[in-house]
């Protein structure tokens, strides 16, 4: 079962404010007023204390509004913490590594609702997003963006091809992984240059692949073609089609933590800190 944190956020919110709001105008006033009755009949304030003491579940909802609400604004309009699951965006980001979304690059959306009420940008080639997955849109995904609308995308003898312009490839070498990378180990390291976007894309020479064959697409309006950086073992729009603009969840700008323990050296020191581009 898939937990809905926005919701639950949200829920929360309305929750904890809606207690602190009633006891602000109805409750509150209620005991001051049972307070000032009961000094009037010579009780001692010790004894007010007691009988008039403010309910625990209203102290709780005063301490802990602000601090859910909080996190709910930065969660939904700044940044939002993501964890890597699979290797499919290797070796740009490895299984393990946490980065944070930036959430007002592709304009403010409603939490829950997902609905966008303010437009500050939209997703450009090379870009490394995340939104919901078309098949199951409580599943976040991240690929790279490398269709906008009305791009004409071809992928052939694993070169990708906008517009009939080729983003060229130069080898940089050969992929060496660790735990549970090494099955990508001998990959080709290449240096894809997208129509002036730079970044490494992993390629397989020679079998051990899924989702590598030939591939010919037209982005329709409001959609984004997505490819994984791990090009061979990737599900992405070639499996799937592409990402609506209401799917958009945010732009991914870093890494702040790389933890995997099927790796000797869990914690990857150096990742940390490191832009994604």
């Amino acid at each position: 079962m898939t937990l809905d944190f926005p919701l639950i956020l949200v829920l929360l919110t309305f929750a904890t404010g809606g207690i602190w709001l009633m006891d602000i105008l109805w409750w509150g006033k209620a005991r001051r007023q049972r307070a000032e009755a009961l000094r009037q009949k010579g009780v001692g304030e010790e004894e007010i204390a007691r009988q008039v003491r403010e309910p625990s579940l209203i102290d709780m909802s005063r301490s802990f509004f602000p601090i859910i609400l909080l996190v709910l604004v930065v969660r939904s309009f700044v940044a939002e913490p993501f964890r890597i699951p699979s290797g499919s965006m290797m070796p740009t980001l490895l299984v393990g590594d946490f980065i944070l979304v930036n959430k007002f690059s592709y304009g403010l959306r409603l939490p829950v609702l997902n609905t966008r009420f303010l437009s500050l940008g939209e997703p450009e080639r090379g870009d490394v997003a995340v939104f919901r997955y078309p098949v199951d849109p409580r599943i976040d995904y991240i690929k790279r963006v490398v269709g906008v609308p009305g791009d004409h995308i071809r992928y052939q003898d694993k070169v990708l091809y906008i517009n009939g312009e080729r983003a060229e490839q130069e080898p940089v070498g050969v992929f060496v992984g660790e735990g549970s990378e090494s099955r990508m180990t001998g990959a080709r390291r290449m240096r894809e240059d997208l129509l002036g976007v730079e970044y490494d894309i992993l390629i397989m020479p020679n079998g051990h692949h899924n989702f590598s064959g030939d591939f010919e697409f037209v982005v329709p309006e409001g959609e984004y073609f997505t490819m994984g950086d791990n090009r061979d073992n990737s599900s992405d729009s070639r499996a799937w089609g592409s990402v609506s603009e209401d799917h958009l969840v945010g732009k991914a700008f870093l890494i702040w933590m790389s933890w995997d323990w099927s790796k000797e050296r869990v914690v990857a020191w150096e990742r940390l800190g490191t832009t994604i581009k």
